[in-house]
């Protein structure tokens, strides 16, 4: 296997430093996810094959889940090998698995082709599998409170990186590693049913490829995996013109608006990109996206201990949502997950039930999210690949 000559990691960012630019570096291996069903097509008659074998690759591993030439036996004997290797290349390598919540909750650490790390969290609820994916390795948007913040940014993910972390999950769920990952009523696998793009990275910072990857997970098998895309949150620090552009997509994807603070004052410090769009720029862009394709937005509030978590910040908060309408947004509160190193933690839970009653006081829906996989920083902030 050639080797690849990496560059010089990329500095920490200081406090305040925005990074919006990935490092350059040579570039993932196109796989199959890359492409869009003409794209592959032409891949294959490029290589010297039948057009119409791009269609049994795609069967193979947007609805098998397997990537293992000896399984795809509907292809010339000759051909598999070669097909697999060129459109179907290795793009994650498992490095460790751990499990939490009576093994509910599966965080998967991989390395990519040139040695980046990224996690992805696979986790069981009643009647339903989410998995939590990562859109780049690093994350340059510099969020004092989570540590793939405080990580930088290596690089973005290609589209069919994100995709693959999907079909991984699907895996697992397909060897039974995942407990009730059986379908009693149709006794068959359970698939991933909702993907959160609330793992490594920004999406809406990786935006061509992100967009991609939703729509090889939306559309309809051999094409992808045909999943709906309201079972799929995009979750954004508050990349305005990102916004608006995703909501112009026409896929009704759920938004979900990590805003940690309703003033620009403390916002400034825990969400940096907050200088460049202040707290109400980003809530006007939300709107426009409820507006625009009708789903509710959620709007994602890190709990910190005597830092956001004071009555007043919830009364302002719902003063500001209410103001934009009703029935257009749903608060999520989540209990500070901890990081090594962080001088701050969770809110007391008499506050943060007094959070909670204030906003719904105010008609806002308001639900403190569950937490998972926080013994193994698999949880909200945590994913910074430490784990390797």
């Amino acid at each position: 296997m050639p080797t690849v000559d990496l560059p010089a990691p990329t500095p920490r960012p200081t406090p305040g430093q925005l990074t919006f630019t990935a490092p350059r570096r040579s570039k993932p291996p196109t796989h199959l996810a890359d492409l869009d069903p003409a794209g592959r097509k032409a891949a294959v008659e490029e290589l010297g094959h039948k057009g119409f074998r791009a269609a049994q690759l795609s069967t193979h591993y947007f609805e098998h889940f397997v990537d293992d030439p000896a399984q795809m036996t509907d292809l010339p004997k000759a051909e598999r090998a070669s097909l697999v290797q060129e459109l179907m290349p290795p793009l994650l390598t498992p490095v460790r698995t751990l499990e939490a919540d009576d093994g509910q909750t599966i965080k998967s650490v991989w390395r990519l082709f040139d040695g980046a790390l990224v996690e992805s969290v696979l986790m069981r609820y009643p009647g339903r599998v989410t998995m939590c994916i990562s859109s780049q390795a690093g994350c340059g948007m510099n969020c004092p409170f989570c540590a793939t913040g405080q990580e930088g940014l290596t690089r973005n993910l290609s589209t069919a990186e994100i995709v693959e972390q999907v079909v991984a999950g699907a895996r697992i769920m397909r060897s039974g590693q995942l407990p009730g990952g059986v379908d009693e009523d149709r006794e068959s696998p359970l698939r991933v049913s909702n993907v959160v793009f609330m793992g490594m990275g920004e999406a809406l910072a990786n935006y061509r490829r992100a967009i991609d990857a939703i729509r090889r997970l939306v559309e309809p098998p051999p094409s992808g995996l045909g999943m709906s895309a309201r079972g799929i949150t995009m979750s954004t620090v508050g990349l305005v013109p990102a916004i608006d552009k995703l909501a112009a997509e026409g896929i009704p994807v759920t938004l979900a608006l990590s805003l940690h603070a309703p003033d620009d004052e403390l916002r400034n410090e825990l969400v940096p990109i907050n200088n460049r769009w202040s707290v109400d720029e980003a809530l006007d862009a939300a709107y426009r996206y409820y507006e625009k394709t009708g789903r509710r937005v959620s709007i994602e509030y890190a709990l910190i201990r005597d830092i956001n978590d004071h009555a007043w910040r919830a009364d302002l908060l719902g003063e500001k949502l209410a103001a934009r309408g009703s029935g257009w947004v749903h608060v999520n509160p989540i209990p500070l997950n901890p990081t090594p190193g962080s001088k701050w933690t969770a809110s007391r839970h008499g506050v943060e039930q007094q959070f909670v009653e204030r906003l719904r006081a105010r008609g806002i829906p308001t639900t403190v999210r569950d937490t998972r996989g926080s013994d193994i920083d698999g949880a909200c902030g945590q994913l910074a690949a430490s784990t390797a």
